[in-house]
């Protein structure tokens, strides 16, 4: 991986979140008046288109994967954080459900343990008992401020989490065109089916949105792979949490809502734990650094 452009990195990181802050935006609009199914479908289809132009010159040997069914299951995972982030987004503000979704670094750090037999530290585990507190700020159980939707939104970061251990077992042996295709083609699949239980005819302004919801969600897709290839995730990863501003003002801008004050205190916890934890992985090393960036199929 080439680190020889951090600045035009950083830049592209940014502007990923910026698309990916809009497409979430769209999603939760379309979500109260189109079956989520369907306008995923849509998404999931450009994805796929997105993902056979990236592949056009790679050889049909170097597409097929030393363990499928790995990768089969990290496609799977990849259609379920988007679901369950669309399922609860649909009832929670944009700052909420993408705050729930910065948990997937610190979970990460928990299933890596009992899944790939890794040793964590108590610097670490204390940041991971920060961070599993700030979640428990935002959602606050027992409290007349919880909202039962928010339960989704920890499913889709807990989804992601595993998506990530998932591809840190095969990242060598697999070249990333392969994971790419193959999680658009098994999110496409397990769409289609989904498609005919629950459908409906568009009207030419939704089916719009969806195309415009695909497009950018791909491109940010697209611009994360190309700021990986110049510079080094644990580098990135910090930049990621970006994300929240623009959620938040496109939160207001459209659905006319602001993040309250223990969204932002809950925000503020675990966007530190997550800072820490990308630290300590900077420093045990970029082979066994693991990407803390967005939920979306890459």
């Amino acid at each position: 991986m080439s680190s020889d452009d951090p600045i035009r990195a950083i830049v592209l990181a940014v502007g990923a979140t910026v698309l990916f802050g809009s497409s979430d935006t769209i999603a939760k609009f379309l979500s109260t008046s189109l079956p989520i199914a369907e306008f995923l479908w849509i998404r999931y289809a450009l994805f796929l288109a997105m993902a056979m132009v990236l592949c056009r010159n790679v050889t049909r040997r170097s597409l097929r994967p030393r363990n499928p069914g790995l990768q089969v299951a990290r496609g799977i995972f990849v259609i379920l954080s988007s679901l369950l982030f669309v399922y609860g987004v649909r009832r929670m503000t944009m700052a909420q459900a993408t705050t729930i979704n910065f948990l997937s670094p610190i979970l990460i750090t928990i299933l890596s343990v009992p899944l790939l037999g890794e040793t964590v530290g108590l610097r670490r585990w204390v940041a991971v008992g920060a961070g599993l507190l700030g979640m428990l700020v935002v959602v606050r159980p027992g409290l007349g401020g919880f909202e039962p939707a928010s339960l989704f939104g920890v499913g889709a970061a807990f989804c992601w989490a595993l998506t990530l251990i998932i591809t840190r077992k095969f990242a060598i042996s697999d070249a990333p065109e392969t994971t790419v295709l193959w999680s658009a083609a098994i999110g496409a699949a397990v769409l289609t089916v989904m498609l005919p239980f629950d459908a409906a005819w568009p009207t030419g302004r939704q089916f719009g949105l969806a195309l415009l919801l695909g497009v950018l969600a791909s491109g940010g897709q697209w611009i994360v792979i190309l700021a990986h290839r110049l510079a080094p995730a644990s580098l990135l990863a910090p930049f990621f949490y970006s994300q929240l501003i623009w959620v938040s003002i496109l939160g207001y801008l459209v659905f006319g809502n602001l993040p309250d004050r223990w969204t932002l205190t809950g925000a503020g916890i675990i966007i530190a734990s997550g800072l820490y934890t990308a630290h300590r992985e900077r420093i045990r090393g970029p082979r066994t650094a693991l990407v803390a960036k967005s939920r979306r199929g890459v």
